[in-house]
């Protein structure tokens, strides 16, 4: 079962213009209540080891408990809803507080207020 925060493997297919696509990780975004009741579409946000200046991504740093090899951006900007047909493995999870992250950064860009 999928839990808020997993980091998976997932194919994003083609890209268009740019999209992030092709095989990437991605951090699950989803309200864990939601993943309990096992769905067939999650939220994930893409993850890149491309590090830019962008205020939509997150740093990530490789620990033992996300599975990551490298200092990875979470591209929030990229927020997709995929089927977890897609969803290839899970190598661990970012933890509740760069989740958090995350989750505050995707309001931001949807002018959710929290």
């Amino acid at each position: 079962m999928l839990n808020s925060g997993d980091v998976v493997d997932l194919d994003l297919g083609l890209p268009e213009g740019r999209e992030a696509g092709f095989r990437h990780p991605a951090v699950v975004a989803s309200a864990q209540r939601i993943l309990d009741a096992e769905p067939s579409v999650v939220f994930v946000v893409p993850l890149t080891s491309t590090l830019r200046d962008f205020h939509s991504e997150i740093s990530i740093e490789p620990d033992d408990h996300n599975g990551l090899a490298a200092l990875s951006a979470a591209q929030c900007q990229h927020l997709r809803a995929v089927s977890t047909g897609r969803i290839a493995s899970t190598h661990g999870n970012v933890g509740v507080a760069v989740l958090a992250q995350i989750r505050e950064t995707i309001a931001v860009l949807l002018d959710i207020t929290i």
